[in-house]
C-alpha cells in the first residue's frame, strides 16, 4: 500500500509537466478558437498581425508611464514637495502620514488643473468621441492646455536653459514651444519654487527651535533634547495661525497669480 501511495504522488507531480509537454493543435484559419488581432498598415500592400496578448502589454506599458508624465505636467510636484518640507520643519517624523499628504495632494491637484481639465475635455477629447476630430488633430488639441499651464508657471531662464539644451532658437510664442522642452522647464521651475516656500516654512520654525536651544543652554540641561520641548511650541503656532488654511489656499492661489 505504502508503495503504491508513492507512486501515485509521484505520478501527481509530474502530470503538469507532461500537460505542458503535449503537442498544441495549430490554430487554422477557420478555426473560431483564435485570437484576435489587430492590422496595422504600415505601407501600401504590407501590414501587421498584434496579437491581443501584445495589444494587453502595450497598452500596460503606457499605463505605467502615464502617471508619472500627468504628474510631471500637472501641480502635484510643487504641493507634494512643500507639504514634505512642512513636516520636516514641524519635526512631527510620520504625522502626517505619507498616504495623508498624497491624497491631500492628489485632491488638491484635481482642484488645481480643474480648469485644465475641461479645457482638455472640451478641445480634444469631446469632438474625438463624438466623431468630429481624427485622433491626429484629437491629441495636439488635448495636449494644448496642458502645456499652456506649464508654460505659465515656467520662468524664463529655465526655458532659455531647456531652449539652449536643446540646441534650438527662442521661440516665437509659447505656442511654438515643444512638450520636450516645456516638461523639463516646468519640473525645474516647480521645484525652485516649491523650495522657496519650504525656505520660508522653516524660518518661523527654526526661530523656535534656537529659542527653545537656547533657553535649555541657560539652564543647564543641555542632556534635554531641545526637540521635545519646541515640538508642542510649533504645534501650537501652527495652529494658532489657522496653518493648514493658511498653505492650502497659498499653495492653491499660487498657481492662478
Amino acid at each position: 500500500m505504502k508503495s503504491l501511495r508513492w507512486i501515485f504522488l509521484i505520478v501527481l507531480m509530474f502530470a503538469p509537466m507532461l500537460a505542458w509537454a503535449a503537442p498544441i493543435a495549430p490554430i487554422t484559419q477557420g478555426s473560431p478558437a483564435g485570437i484576435p488581432v489587430l492590422t496595422v498598415q504600415n505601407a501600401p500592400g504590407g501590414a501587421q498581425n498584434w496579437t491581443l496578448s501584445l495589444q494587453l502589454l502595450a497598452l500596460m506599458t503606457v499605463l505605467t508611464v502615464l502617471p508619472a508624465v500627468l504628474l510631471m505636467m500637472t501641480s502635484f510636484t510643487r504641493i507634494i514637495v512643500v507639504l514634505g518640507f512642512l513636516r520636516q520643519a514641524l519635526g512631527t517624523q510620520s504625522t502626517p502620514s505619507n498616504q495623508i499628504l498624497l491624497g491631500l495632494s492628489l485632491f488638491l491637484t484635481l482642484f488645481v488643473m480643474t480648469p485644465v481639465l475641461n479645457h482638455a475635455y472640451a478641445d480634444g477629447v469631446k469632438p474625438y468621441m463624438d466623431g468630429q476630430m481624427g485622433a491626429e488633430q484629437a491629441v495636439p488639441a488635448a495636449a494644448a492646455p496642458f502645456k499652456r499651464f506649464m508654460l505659465d508657471q515656467t520662468r524664463e531662464a529655465d526655458l532659455q536653459l531647456f531652449t539652449h539644451l536643446a540646441n534650438e532658437q527662442p521661440y516665437a510664442s509659447k505656442d511654438d514651444v515643444p512638450f520636450r522642452v516645456a516638461m523639463p522647464a516646468f519640473v525645474t521651475s516647480e521645484l525652485k519654487t516649491a523650495f522657496q516656500m519650504g525656505f520660508m516654512l522653516f524660518v518661523p520654525f527654526l526661530i523656535i527651535d534656537l529659542v527653545v536651544a537656547s533657553v535649555l543652554m541657560s539652564m543647564g540641561m543641555m542632556m534635554l533634547s531641545p526637540t521635545i520641548i519646541s515640538l508642542p511650541f510649533k504645534i501650537m503656532l501652527f495652529v494658532l495661525v489657522d496653518g493648514w488654511t493658511l498653505l492650502l489656499g497659498t499653495l492653491a492661489g499660487s498657481f492662478y497669480t
